[in-house]
């Protein structure tokens, strides 16, 4: 499964990196938004492409042959640490996408996807023990209630966990499938045909929590600053309001950097047309002064 990355004009317009510059992709995945930077960072530039889903850097060494490129299997939750351990220095540039790939969603069996029956896993690294399945089968209800109300927005959070409450009592919930059904009846049937698949906002909540994708996001946005050269960019691509508040609040209390995108960058037209999963991107763009 091929993995179209979003807005790719614009990353290289803010990023704009220049011959033998020096840059971080903090979710390299398989690498699309990468081989356009070393396309335009050589001869001597380097790429440092992180990704704690050992199979996306498995993915993008296959896509990417550049010894130019070095790879780490880790959380850029772990940022400076990373940086120091492989010596990367002098960065002029970091891009956070913090989308899922294509690949994630439909290359993989870990049940990302509703559209598939799978086992709910959702982990990107599976080195981790916490599954979608023990959070669904085990968290307290007012534990699972809130992880749907906040991490997935979901307005009907209150009738989807007693039904799932009610449910796990009789059988366990192990696959993505059974998930959706027993969302299906909690919500309003005039909801479950909307625009947005009634399992959406639970299925996003569930992967949030799993792979602690908040929490890492806050960790590495002071990290990122303090690693990044004088006049370095930032170009961070969110794809729901959570990240992009999170973003968007960090740097306006940062007095050392200067915000180059008052509002969120959005997808045009074409790339709309082309790639649906463009629609919901938002990229915000920083420098450090």
């Amino acid at each position: 499964m091929k993995h179209i990355p979003v807005l790719t004009s614009e990353v290289l317009q803010y990023l704009n990196p220049k011959e033998n510059e020096n840059f971080i992709d903090c979710t390299v995945g398989q690498g699309g938004h990468t081989a356009l930077i070393l396309e335009k960072n050589k001869p001597n530039g380097k790429v440092l492409g992180i990704d704690l889903d050992p199979q996306q850097i498995e993915n993008c060494k296959l896509t990417i042959k550049n010894d130019r490129l070095l790879l780490v299997n880790d959380s850029y939750a772990n940022l400076k640490e990373i940086v120091e351990k492989n010596n990367f220095e002098k960065i002029d540039g970091i891009l956070l996408d913090l989308g899922m790939s294509s690949w994630q969603l439909e290359g993989t069996t870990k049940g990302f996807s509703f559209q598939k029956d799978e086992e709910l896993d959702m982990r990107y690294d599976t080195a981790q023990t916490l599954t979608a399945e023990i959070i669904v089968n085990e968290y307290s209800k007012e534990n699972l209630e809130k992880i749907i109300e906040e991490y997935g927005e979901e307005g009907f959070a209150k009738q989807i966990v007693k039904k799932i409450t009610e449910e796990r009592k009789i059988k366990k919930i192990e696959s993505t499938l059974q998930l959706v059904e027993i969302i299906k009846k909690a919500v309003p049937t005039k909801f479950q045909h909307g625009n947005i698949h009634c399992a959406t906002r639970t299925f996003q909540a569930l992967r949030i929590a799993v792979n602690n994708e908040l929490e890492n996001l806050k960790s590495v946005l002071p990290q990122v600053i303090s690693i990044l050269s004088s006049g370095g960019r930032i170009v961070i691509i969110s794809f729901h309001s959570l990240e992009d508040r999170i973003v968007k609040n960090f740097f306006k209390e940062e007095n050392s950097i200067k915000i180059l995108t008052k509002k969120p960058v959005m997808a045009g037209d074409e790339e709309l047309r082309l790639n649906s999963r463009s629609r919901s991107a938002k990229l915000r763009a920083f420098v450090r002064i």
